[in-house]
C-alpha cells in the first residue's frame, strides 16, 4: 500500500494505491497517525489506485473516522472502486463513512 499525503489549504487528500492488508495494516496506520490529532480535519481519500481493504483496512479507517467526527472534521473516501466499496456495504461501513 502506498499513501501519499497532501495538504491543500486546510483540506488534506490522502491517495491511496494498492492493497490495505494484514501485512501492510500497521504501517498505514503509522502513515495517517498526524492526521488523528488534527484539530477541525477536513480530510479526503482519494481510492482511485485502492485494489482491496481486509477487516484490518476497515478498522483503521473507522478509528480515523471516530477521531474526526470528535474533532469535529469531515471525512471522505473518494473514487472507490466497486470491489472495495461492496467490502464497505457489505459489512455497514458505507454508513458510517461518506464514500462518493
Amino acid at each position: 500500500m502506498e499513501v501519499k499525503i497532501n495538504k491543500n489549504g486546510t483540506k488534506t487528500i490522502v491517495e491511496l494505491t494498492g492493497r490495505l492488508d494484514t501485512t501492510n495494516a500497521n504501517q498505514f496506520q503509522a502513515d495517517i497517525q498526524s492526521l488523528l490529532n488534527d484539530e477541525n480535519p477536513d480530510i479526503e481519500f482519494d481510492c482511485t489506485n485502492m485494489e482491496y481493504t481486509s477487516s484490518q483496512g476497515l478498522r483503521i479507517f473507522l478509528m480515523l473516522q471516530k477521531s474526526v467526527n470528535q474533532h469535529k472534521g469531515k471525512m471522505v473516501m473518494k473514487n472507490m472502486k466497486s470491489q472495495v466499496k461492496e467490502v464497505f456495504d457489505i459489512t455497514g461501513f458505507s454508513s458510517i463513512i461518506n464514500i462518493l
